[in-house]
């Protein structure tokens, strides 16, 4: 009898949550508390990332403006926060339904286009909400807008002990990545599942495509503006900068580079593209050199991305 061969991926899955977990007592241990500040960072970009797979992955809608939900969720705490409305819990609803609101927008006219055209207009969608944030000169314009108080939650969760809020963003990582579960393994993301692969015949047996489809990209545009919500109270400040395309295609690299379609993917391909960028930029000016030949790499020849690789091995 053949001996059950083991599935790397879930091996690499469980140490990657052990070792997100265990990271602040590593950083007390060690006193190198710069890690922590990275993998903060690194966690608000997996659950950026994690929302895009949900949508590109799954739903094979190759969305071009995912930083949009980033700047938006971001400029919706930072606004408030100008304006002396300083709780979390009015900030943090505000940003979702915001980004709920604009993904309910662009995804109702996207969803009529397909292929390249539904790339351009998520793009074109997205630099509109990069050029009306540089036009907001009430709050920093250009300059972007300094958040001089995070978000409050009545003495619940101090968001400036960086070990609670390191640990509040990892649980809203695990929140999404659970979120996404419960979706894929779901009718609902049976049926946007199957709409990718096939939705003239998912149609022709009467399944509403667009109305599906709608939903699932609101679901991943709001959870994108959570992920700018943490963000912008990670750096205590915002700009129009977090939206401009180049972010929504390191969003896309992260997928990609991960695995898209799998559940750990984009939490596995942050990780890596955001460790690579700031170690390559600590050794050289001309990070991106380097960083570019690697990434094609692991794209060319591990098919399915890192998360892709590994499961190679476990069918050899």
């Amino acid at each position: 009898m053949k001996p059950s061969s083991v599935d790397y991926r879930n091996v690499v899955a469980a140490l990657v949550v052990v070792g997100l977990l265990a990271l602040p007592l590593f950083s007390q241990l060690t006193g190198n508390f710069f890690v922590l500040t990275l993998f903060t960072r690194i966690v608000i970009f997996a659950l950026a990332a994690v929302s895009l797979n949900l949508i590109m992955g799954y739903g094979g809608m190759m969305s071009f403006g995912h930083a949009a939900y980033l700047g938006i969720g971001g400029y919706a705490v930072g606004i408030l926060a100008a304006e002396g409305i300083g709780s979390g819990f009015i900030q943090w609803p505000v940003a979702l339904a915001a980004s709920a609101l604009f993904a309910l927008v662009i995804g109702a006219l996207s969803l009529r286009t397909r292929g390249v055209y539904f790339i351009m207009i998520t793009l074109a969608f997205a630099q509109m909400a990069y050029y009306v944030a540089s036009g907001l000169s009430r709050y920093g314009g250009d300059d972007g807008l300094t958040i001089y108080k995070r978000s409050g939650f009545a003495g619940l969760i101090n968001l400036s002990n960086r070990v609670e809020f390191y640990y509040l963003c990892l649980f809203c990582l695990f929140g999404g990545v659970f979120l996404v579960w419960r979706i894929v393994n779901s009718r609902f993301g049976l049926v946007v599942q199957g709409l990718r692969s096939n939705e003239q015949r998912m149609q022709a047996i009467g399944f509403p495509a667009k109305r599906y489809q709608l939903v699932c990209f609101v679901i991943s545009g709001t959870m994108c503006g959570l992920a700018g919500a943490l963000l912008a109270n990670n750096t205590d400040f915002i700009s129009p900068a977090v939206m401009y395309w180049t972010r929504s295609g390191d969003l896309m690299v992260m997928v990609i580079l991960g695995g898209m379609g799998s559940l750990f993917g984009p939490v596995v391909g942050a990780i890596v593209y955001l460790v690579l960028e700031e170690f390559l930029s600590q050794v050289t000016e001309y990070w991106a050199m380097i960083m570019g030949p690697l990434l094609l790499l692991i794209v060319l020849f591990g098919r399915g991305g890192i998360l892709g690789l590994i499961g190679s091995f476990s069918r050899d």
